[in-house]
């Protein structure tokens, strides 16, 4: 890793959002270089690395306590694309995108994802009903974790 300067206030302030979220892992990429801050065991791990290398293999995200295991598996599964914070409305106390019941059609908004203070629209991959509903407003969020389901 040739001139990479780490910027130790970008790490305190990943690793402070870590703890304000309580998520596990937070990634930052910026040009070529990208920075991943990740807790466990009660300890955080820095990883910094330039974009153009590979970047490690990814471990199956294991599937959240409060989701059944065949879930995971469901064809019509919407999982997130990322970490961050989700929201089933556009603005607090707002009507949700999608309900339980509602017909949506392939690429309509089901829920936005805060991530690094961007707010990133999560679409439908498909149409169909949503049957399941499986997060709440304002709920933090894992990478790969079922967020509704739709049939």
């Amino acid at each position: 890793m040739a001139n990479f300067d780490i910027d130790g206030d970008l790490v305190r302030k990943l690793a402070g959002l870590l703890e304000e979220t309580g998520l596990t892992e937070i990634e930052f990429a910026e040009g070529e270089k990208r920075i991943r801050v990740t807790r466990g065991g009660g300890q955080t791990l820095v990883a910094a690395a330039p974009m153009h290398a590979p970047p490690p293999p990814a471990a199956a995200p294991a599937p959240a306590a409060s989701v059944p295991v065949s879930l995971a598996g469901h064809p019509g599964a919407v999982t997130s694309p990322m970490v961050g914070t989700a929201y089933v409305a556009a603005e607090p106390g707002g009507s949700p995108f999608v309900k339980v019941g509602d017909t949506v059609k392939a690429g309509q908004t089901l829920i936005i994802i805060e991530a690094m203070k961007v707010m990133n629209p999560i679409k439908a991959p498909k149409g169909g009903t949503v049957t399941q509903v499986l997060i709440s407003d304002a709920q933090p969020v894992e990478f790969g974790e079922v967020l509704m389901i739709i049939e």
